[in-house]
C-alpha cells in the first residue's frame, strides 16, 4: 500500500481523541470492508459482526500503532482474517481445514490494493460532492439519475434554463476535482507528486 499521509493523519488525531478524524476513517474504510465480506458471501448480520469487532480492535489498539499509513493494509488483512473465520465457525467441525471452495473469493476477485483504491475513490467523491453547494448537489444527483432524467424536466424542477444546465455541470466537474481529495488521487494515478 502507498504512503498516504492524510491517512497517517487521520490515525494521528484519532489516537489523540479526535472523534471527526475517527469518523472520516470509519467513513473511508468501511466501503472497503463490506466488499471483502461480500467476497466471502457474509450475510449481512455477519458483516456487520465483522465489521464491528474490527473497528473494535481498532480502538483497542489505536494508541500502539507504529504505521498510521499502513492502516489500510491492516484493515484488509483482519478484514480478510475476520471473514474466514466466521466462515469455518459457519461450517462446524471441519473448521480447521480450508475453506469450502464456494467461499474463496474467486481469480477475478479484485486485489487488496484495487479495493482500497476503489473505497478511496468512493470517499473522495463524496467528500468532494459535499462541498458542492446544495442547489449544485440537486443538480448533479439529478444528472447521475438512472434512468437518465431530460434536461428539461431538470429545468423544471430546479427552475433554471436548460441552457446553462451543461455549463453548470462542467463548473461542478471542475470544483470537484479541484477539491484536495480527488487532486490527490488524480496526482497519485498521473505519477505526480501530490
Amino acid at each position: 500500500m502507498r504512503d498516504d499521509p492524510f491517512v497517517a493523519d487521520l490515525v494521528t488525531r484519532a489516537k489523540n481523541g479526535d472523534q471527526q478524524a475517527w469518523d472520516v476513517l470509519v467513513e473511508r474504510y468501511s466501503p472497503l470492508m463490506w466488499s471483502i465480506c461480500r467476497h466471502y458471501r457474509l450475510s449481512r448480520a455477519d458483516a456487520e459482526d465483522v465489521g464491528q469487532r474490527i473497528w473494535l480492535q481498532l480502538v483497542n489498539h489505536l494508541g500502539m500503532i507504529r504505521e498510521p499509513a499502513a492502516l489500510p493494509g491492516w484493515l484488509t488483512t483482519t478484514t480478510r482474517r475476520e471473514c474466514s473465520r466466521v466462515v469455518r465457525a459457519s461450517h462446524g467441525p471441519q473448521a480447521a481445514g480450508p475453506l469450502p471452495e464456494e467461499n474463496i473469493p474467486d481469480k477475478q476477485t479484485r486485489t487488496a490494493e484495487q479495493e482500497l483504491l476503489a473505497a478511496e475513490r468512493q470517499a473522495a467523491l463524496r467528500e468532494a460532492f459535499t462541498c458542492l453547494s446544495p442547489s449544485r448537489q440537486q443538480l448533479m444527483a439529478m444528472l447521475i439519475e438512472d434512468p437518465p432524467v431530460p434536461y428539461t424536466e431538470i429545468s423544471a424542477r430546479l427552475g433554471i434554463p436548460v441552457s446553462s444546465i451543461g455549463p453548470t455541470r462542467r463548473r461542478c466537474l471542475e470544483q470537484m476535482r479541484r477539491h484536495p481529495a480527488i487532486a490527490a488521487l488524480i496526482n497519485a494515478e498521473d505519477g505526480t507528486a501530490a
